[in-house]
């Protein structure tokens, strides 16, 4: 006994001796608050929303007023030009050196209506020559009015209010549904801890109870009551739960770097896993109301009305592009010409404006149109049709987690009781080999079922909470509190 105390203290030790850190006694709900603090996932999955978030102001920004500003503060012009004088019909060849400069305020505004677009302008410009006059001469035009407009039935902007801002809002549930996600990832590596943690323990016991079983053997063997091969048994058990003991510790470590890396720790930090005391038994799931917040909440669903969308606006796009299609240009202003600067913009008397109507028919394209509009509106029947069962499959997979989320309570309380079962089995059986009223068959029987109820009761407690993170990751819906998951968007943006 003396040994297997020393080759226990020296594996302590050699545990000691590779963490060398902080020991950390960590709740699941610990583990689950940190990773999602400060775990590369989450990292990750804060950077995907802001990029989201600034494409969707991208979408914004267009449809507020645009204001742009456009200069050209130097040319210089020294060449000689051919100039056709219809006097003389000849051509003549002129000398040219002059500077000239210009600049404008130019504003935009779409028009979500409509999908064309208005636009206010102002321009100055200046012209000095260096030969002839020497004069120099400014320009400018006070104000300029102007509308563009493409007339085939199709709004892009229409099309973009409808898709955008649901865009964007499926990026919000996707982000908050990534928390839950989080969770379910952090529910299995603290379970993978917790069995490791429990492998030390059954290995550790095991170990004690192989050594006390050998010394034993021993005695029985040397009053005869014991065969050499029974002997050799218990030593060989003995010799296995070493070997055992010494992989738990591996297992071990291999656990709670995993457990580390995730959770943005320091390698040397050692997390002691503490189970959650007890669950909800009474929380039951209504299997209707988790698929009705699943519809509205899932971004899954959410990306699938958006696909939809795009491919509503697809087939009028191609509608658009291969018909009669129409584009208005109008612009209206005054302006002004003199040579101070000081009043060209005095008195402006010269009217101009500008109408251009651009018109684009197709006669014959040899089932081009008809072909494209065709193929454009068969995708959009595959996308709805497949949308249509990919609802359904959705619906039916939440019924499924719903419904056995709500029989893994009693699970969890029957392997339990199996596991308190199991240790007072063995601690009997235990007993009665001692004073050699059972074999050693009987011990070992005792010894599995002991190790299987435990584990059968860790792995049901992981089933547990990975299947309430689960469904609360379909519905983000809190069943306990019976409120939506939100987010800290403003916190985000802040950061």
């Amino acid at each position: 006994m003396i040994r297997i105390f020393i080759f226990i203290l020296l594996i302590a030790i050699c545990k000691t001796s590779l963490a060398e850190g902080q020991i950390i006694n960590m709740t699941l709900n610990e583990a689950i608050d940190l990773a999602s603090r400060q775990s590369l996932d989450a990292f990750k999955q804060e950077n995907m929303y802001l990029s989201s978030y600034w494409e969707f102001m991208y979408y914004r920004s267009n449809k507020l007023p645009q204001l742009a500003i456009g200069a050209n503060p130097f040319q210089y012009n020294n060449s000689i030009r051919a100039d056709y004088v219809p006097q003389d019909q000849s051509w003549q060849y002129t000398q040219q050196q002059a500077i000239s400069s210009n600049a404008s305020l130019r504003m935009t505004q779409n028009v979500g209506l409509t999908g064309g677009s208005i636009s206010a302008s102002t321009d100055l410009g200046m012209v000095k020559n260096f030969i002839g006059d020497m004069s120099t001469t400014y320009s400018s035009n006070m104000v300029s009015l102007g509308y563009t407009q493409r007339l085939n039935g199709y709004n892009s902007l229409h099309w973009k209010s409808k898709i955008e801002p649901l865009k964007f809002e499926t990026a919000k549930k996707k982000f908050i549904q990534s928390k839950e996600d989080i969770a379910i990832k952090t529910t299995t590596k603290f379970f993978s801890l917790v069995d490791a943690q429990i492998e030390i323990n059954i290995a550790t016991t095991n170990l004690a109870n192989a050594d006390t079983l050998y010394q034993i053997g021993k005695g029985r063997y040397q009053v005869g009551t014991l065969t050499q091969d029974e002997l050799l048994n218990f030593e060989l058990n003995l010799m296995n739960a070493k070997i055992a003991l010494t992989r738990a510790n591996q297992g071990l470590l291999r656990a709670r770097s995993d457990m580390n890396v995730f959770l943005g720790l320091e390698k040397s930090t050692v997390i002691e896993c503490v189970l959650p005391k007890s669950i909800s038994s009474a929380l039951q799931i209504n299997v209707d109301a988790a698929i009705q917040k699943s519809l509205e909440n899932n971004p899954d669903i959410m990306a699938l009305q958006r696909q939809i969308l795009e491919q509503d606006s697809n087939v009028k796009l191609v509608k658009a592009q291969n018909g009669l299609s129409v584009d208005i240009n109008a612009m209206a202003g005054l302006n002004q010409k003199s040579n101070e600067l000081s009043t060209v913009y005095q008195n402006p008397n010269r009217f101009q404006n500008l109408g251009l109507v651009g018109l684009s028919v197709p006669i014959i394209d040899w089932g081009k149109r008809k072909g494209q509009i065709l193929m454009a509106k068969s995708n959009r029947e595959v996308v709805v049709n497949t949308a249509k069962q990919q609802r359904i499959d959705f619906q039916q997979s939440v019924m499924m987690n719903v419904l056995e989320f709500n029989l893994q309570s009693e699970m969890v309380n029957n392997s339990a009781k199996a596991d308190t079962i199991a240790q007072m089995g063995f601690d009997v059986t235990m007993r009665r080999f001692k004073i050699g009223k059972l074999d050693v068959t009987k011990l070992n029987m005792a010894r599995t079922d002991l190790e299987n109820a435990k584990r059968a009761y860790i792995n049901s407690l992981q089933k547990y909470w990975n299947s309430y993170y689960l469904i609360r990751e379909l519905s983000l819906y809190d069943f306990e509190s019976n409120t939506d998951l939100v987010a800290d968007f403003d916190k985000i943006l802040n950061q």
